[in-house]
């Protein structure tokens, strides 16, 4: 058998890496035969054109045209998918990949993503090991962008390496000069690969104080500044909002203050250039703005939006075409009011409904609802989608330019899903309707291990972003997806993940409503249920092991999910009831359950976000109330 795969001399890395794939790959599914592939890189393509691709293939090869160089390796992903490989998960232990014919190799189609942005923000905690799978899974199911938080992903990797929220494993040494080279080897992947790569975002306040601001870690009062005269004036006081530099706002009336973040901003363009977009964002809590005499005066949006023109005037100047994103967020949703941006062709908007509610997709009602005032740290957050929309649609009336959506569905409401296809419905529904919105496309800030029971609603979020479908596609990709990972007796499976979507709580976890609650509860022993029920078929499962490795992986994956969700709903049931101490009690135990068997799925589950997000927001409480004397 001879697979031969040609570029042309000098072609971008990602289709040399493309080539690498497609050979790679056809080795291991064709038993016999001979084939020759060329990959064309057509030049050309504007910057905001959607990546676009062609395949003119026979059982002897062909010829695989992209309109740019990730897109040359989006199109051999997307021919593999079309011979029926399968990206379930990061990690090559989630590929399946099939034998095949040569006849199988013929094929004829062109492709055009439905979106330019369609990619994931690195959230949770996560090794090294982590953040590589997940950028190599990227484009093997159509993902075309990643964005790396902070100036490092030293929050990220910290958590995981110091192994936060979770003392049955040991700390592990790692330092900001880790998480430096961590970095420079994703962004490296990433370039291989031709991706566009987002950074930065939060922290640019607090190196304005002075900071590193590499997480939201408060800095210990002894270690603070003598004085913060760029800080917002609350209380009288300039001084770190709750002691954490990220958090904390400045006076955005300073001009002093205006130039140290516009210096700081090209300065870091300058020595990043392979950066495609540079988020500017503000203080990472709302209500706790300036209140001398200037900013009171003014929105946010309005001092905002002259900060952000700032800082294109001064990259215009040295010629730097780092795109800006700016962000509708918190206190930022509510629009300017004078100001407007200058060179829309610059900038990016971001709208961010952190607030909203996961019980369904964006829709519109009869007429989006009037803002409510803007009330200078007496804002109160929308809940519901449409008065979330509003804000967007009052952006929109005044930037006519590029934007997308980022959203949080996998950060914590997934949690309340244990059976995962509600909220990856409610994801493909976001995105069906994201034309109707104005925006081009959608990035998930989300942990990267979020497999547990699978990982489908990455799955569906990619396929409805590069090839959107009406309602008829979420169960052909679910059944696609679960044929491949559970192999026989996927049916099954699936029927028990529609139970327990049904029983979905995922606003309740996520701190919506009053904790007690007779029909939450309900939903949570009936998930319990469902489980115990389940066992048995999950068990006898597992004692036909070997004949397919991939499945027999997602089975025992399965049969620890069965497990999970019956410690965890009962903990939550009891909450729902009223029953707090015992509640809290019986989320300890699952806490020191789960905590033991992180090492054993660790790719999936991330137990530091779990015992973060039920602790944070779903309310229980991390230590036994002391007992009367």
């Amino acid at each position: 058998m001879s697979i031969q795969v040609t570029a042309a001399p000098g072609a971008a890395p990602a289709v040399r890496f493309a080539a690498a794939e497609l050979r790679r790959y056809l080795a291991r599914m064709l038993p016999a035969g001979d084939a020759v592939f060329a990959l064309v890189c057509e030049a050309g393509a504007p910057d905001a054109a959607p990546d676009a691709w062609r395949v003119e293939t026979t059982p002897a090869g062909g010829t695989l045209t992209g309109n740019r160089p990730r897109a040359v390796l989006l199109g051999v992903y997307d021919y593999l998918h079309a011979l029926g490989c399968r990206f379930l998960a990061p990690g090559a232990a989630n590929e399946r990949v099939p034998a095949i014919g040569a006849d199988a190799l013929g094929r004829r189609y062109e492709k055009t993503a439905a979106f330019r942005h369609r990619g994931v923000c690195i959230e949770g905690a996560d090794s090294r090991e982590n953040l590589l799978d997940f950028i190599d899974w990227l484009p093997k199911i159509g993902f075309n962008s990643f964005f790396l938080q902070f100036r490092t992903p030293w929050a990220f990797l910290d958590r995981w390496y110091r192994h936060a929220n979770n003392a049955a494993l040991a700390p592990e040494p790692f330092t900001a000069a880790d998480a430096e080279r961590v970095m420079a080897e994703a962004e490296a992947e990433l370039a291989r690969r031709g991706l566009l790569l987002h950074k930065v975002g939060h922290g640019w306040t607090g190196q304005v104080l002075g900071y590193p601001a590499l997480d939201w870690t408060p800095v210990p009062k002894e270690k603070q500044h003598k004085a913060h005269p760029f800080a917002a004036l609350r209380g009288g006081e300039r001084a770190l909002y709750l002691d954490i530099p990220a958090d904390t706002n400045l006076c955005y009336a300073d001009p002093a203050a205006i130039d140290r973040f516009a210096r700081l901003v090209v300065d870091y363009a300058r020595r990043h250039p392979t950066a495609d977009y540079l988020h500017i964002w503000l203080a990472d809590e709302y209500n706790n703005l300036c209140e001398c005499d200037a900013c009171r005066t003014e929105r946010l949006a309005d001092q905002y939006v002259r900060l952000l023109n700032e800082i294109d005037r001064r990259l215009t100047a040295e010629a730097l075409p780092t795109r800006l994103v700016f962000l509708l967020y918190q206190e930022l949703l509510w629009p300017p009011v004078r100001e407007r941006l200058r060179n829309e062709d610059r900038f990016v908007l971001m709208f961010a409904p952190i607030s909203r509610t996961f019980d369904h997709s964006y829709r519109w009602g009869e007429a989006p609802p009037d803002l409510p005032p803007f009330v200078r740290n007496a804002v109160r957050l929308p809940a519901g989608l449409g008065k979330n929309l509003a804000f967007l649609r009052a952006w929109q009336a005044q930037f006519a330019g590029d934007g997308f959506v980022y959203d949080y569905p996998l950060g914590r409401a997934h949690y309340g899903d244990f059976g995962y296809l509600h909220i990856a419905r409610v994801i493909h529904g976001d995105i069906a309707r994201l034309r109707e919105l104005g925006l081009n496309g959608y990035l998930s800030c989300q942990e990267l291990r979020a497999a547990l029971p699978n990982a489908l609603p990455n799955y569906l979020m990619a396929r409805a972003l590069l090839e959107p479908g009406g309602a008829a596609q979420v169960p052909a990709v679910t059944g696609e997806y679960l044929a491949a990972a559970y192999g026989d007796g996927w049916a099954a499976v699936e029927r028990l993940l529609a139970e327990l979507s049904d029983c979905q709580v995922c606003d309740w976890l996520n701190g919506q409503g009053p904790r007690a609650d007779a029909g939450i509860a309900a939903r949570l022993r009936r998930a319990q249920a469902l489980c115990r029920r389940f066992e048995p078929k999950a068990a006898a499962r597992l004692q036909k092991t070997g004949a397919d490795p991939l499945a027999d992986r997602f089975w025992e994956k399965l049969a620890f999910h069965l497990a999970y969700v019956q410690r965890l709903a009962g903990a939550m049931a009891l909450l729902a009831e009223g029953r707090t101490a015992e509640a809290d009690a019986a989320w300890r135990a699952f806490c020191g359950w789960l905590c033991a068997q992180e090492a054993d799925w660790q790719p999936d589950v991330d137990v530091y976000r779990v015992l973060e997000v039920t602790q944070k927001y779903t309310g229980f409480c991390p230590k036994p109330a002391k007992e009367e004397p």
